[in-house]
């Protein structure tokens, strides 16, 4: 692994102590203290201040000013920032951990990569597929040197473990298709009007980011702490619904167990197509090609209401809110993010073909989400849980969905080219458009 020596301590500013040097190559010693910026300090950022205050938080940035002074409190040492671009030019960066609205991680994940720093980004990673594809091959490149992680914290529960080592033990048989659902239900009609000013220090336009523009309205930003993002995630030029938020959760959940790539097709239906809101009421479906544990498969996602048929009358998956279902040619699997159920079905399903697995054979714990990236940026050849390439390519799945609902018919897709080959039209869906004056590869 190669390194890189510290230099030296340094005062900066006004007193503030920062270690100098990167970790962007690897630590000398998992003791050193990284280097942080936290872009986005109130919402999901507020989840990550008790681990990183085991670090050293030397950058705060966040286009709302009225929450520095709050992060401050904890992070007194800091500087802080309104522009995320000016805030990933600061020279003593090791690593970035960003808790912004969804249609700017892509942009802050590949600008921070660009810069070799370690990046958590919260989920989603990308809301348009081009995006997806442009963070991964970046990361990629950088593999083995730059930590990356993406936040589905609920990743390290151990029931996503257990049925991973259930489908891959056989414990169902040959596995055949895998579904995913979440019963969220949020309806907007259109974008929100023109109504007030923002408060003071609150930037709106850097919130609206490489977006298109639209007037402030205080209903964009009603939410509290933690579910702010359930106020404007749903419109498309700031997110894409319910498959960025609990879909990326529970989508995970599936994810994990069964190893796919990029799909070779994706269908999709749902309620009518609105320009201004993603759907709240969709289902969508992927086919993926064998690999070397398994046959071809069918991956499926429901939302809003949408379900998938239950293996038997007297399972009703509807008291699941979102959960993933897992069919083989011996039995289900159905569970939640803490849960399971084993469910052999057919004359044959004695389960004398399956071998639980010893106390000592199970996958251990992951331990904490958060520190295994911390770890990781300190020891790049340590591998985390949700990187750059597996939540690329599963956002990717879930974004190609809703190119197919959007174009109304099965598109067929070529994986390694970034194409929809039977449809034209879709292509265009693949990218977003952003306003002048904002690069996804600055």
């Amino acid at each position: 692994m190669n390194r890189r020596e510290l230099l030296k301590t340094a005062t900066v500013g006004a007193g503030m102590l920062l270690t100098s040097g990167t970790a962007r190559a690897g630590r000398k010693s998992p003791n050193d203290k990284l280097n942080i910026a936290l872009i986005g300090v109130w919402g999901r950022g507020l989840a990550h201040y008790d681990s990183l205050s085991e670090e050293n938080v030397v950058a705060l940035c966040d286009v709302n000013e009225s929450r520095f002074a709050d992060a401050l409190k904890r992070f007194p040492k800091a500087k802080t920032y309104i522009d995320w671009r000016k805030c990933l030019d600061q020279k003593d960066l090791d690593a970035v951990v960003c808790c912004t609205a969804d249609h700017t991680h892509a942009f802050i994940a590949n600008w921070a990569l660009n810069r070799d720093l370690h990046v958590y980004m919260e989920k989603p990673l990308a809301i348009s597929v081009e995006e997806a594809r442009v963070v991964r091959a970046n990361w990629l490149k950088r593999k083995g040197k730059l930590a990356t992680q993406v936040g589905m914290q609920r990743h390290a529960m151990p029931n996503f473990d257990r049925l991973r080592e259930l489908v891959r033990d056989g414990a169902i048989g040959e596995l055949s298709a895998a579904y995913a659902w979440g019963n969220r239900q949020i309806r907007r009609d259109g974008y929100l009007p023109a109504e007030g000013q923002p408060p003071e220090g609150f930037h709106f336009d850097l919130w609206l980011g490489p977006s298109p523009a639209h007037p402030y309205n205080p209903g964009y930003f009603s939410g509290r702490a933690g579910a702010n993002c359930l106020s404007w995630n749903m419109f498309w030029d700031f997110g894409v619904g319910q498959i960025g938020d609990m879909g990326s959760h529970t989508m995970d959940l599936l994810w994990n167990a069964i190893d796919a790539g990029l799909p070779t097709s994706a269908e999709a239906k749902g309620e009518k197509f609105n320009p201004d809101v993603t759907p709240v009421e969709c289902e969508s479906h992927f086919e993926h090609p064998a690999n070397d544990w398994r046959g071809p498969i069918r991956v499926s996602w429901y939302q809003g209401g949408a379900m998938p048929r239950s293996p038997k009358p007297f399972v009703d998956l509807n008291q699941i809110g979102h959960g993933a279902m897992f069919k083989g040619s011996k039995g289900y699997i159905i569970a939640d993010f803490a849960s399971r159920i084993l469910m052999p079905f057919g004359d044959n399903a004695d389960l004398t073909y399956y071998k639980p697995r010893t106390p000592e054979t199970v996958t251990p714990p992951m331990g904490h989400f958060q520190k295994q990236w911390l770890d990781a940026c300190k020891n790049p050849s340590l591998k985390t849980a949700c990187d750059f390439q597996y939540s690329a390519d599963m956002i990717e799945q879930m974004l190609l969905g809703l190119v197919a609902y959007r174009v109304g018919r099965k598109i067929n897709y070529d994986g390694a080219a970034g194409r929809v080959t039977n449809c034209p039209e879709a292509n265009d869906l693949l990218r977003r458009q952003y306003r002048p004056g904002w690069t996804l590869d600055g």
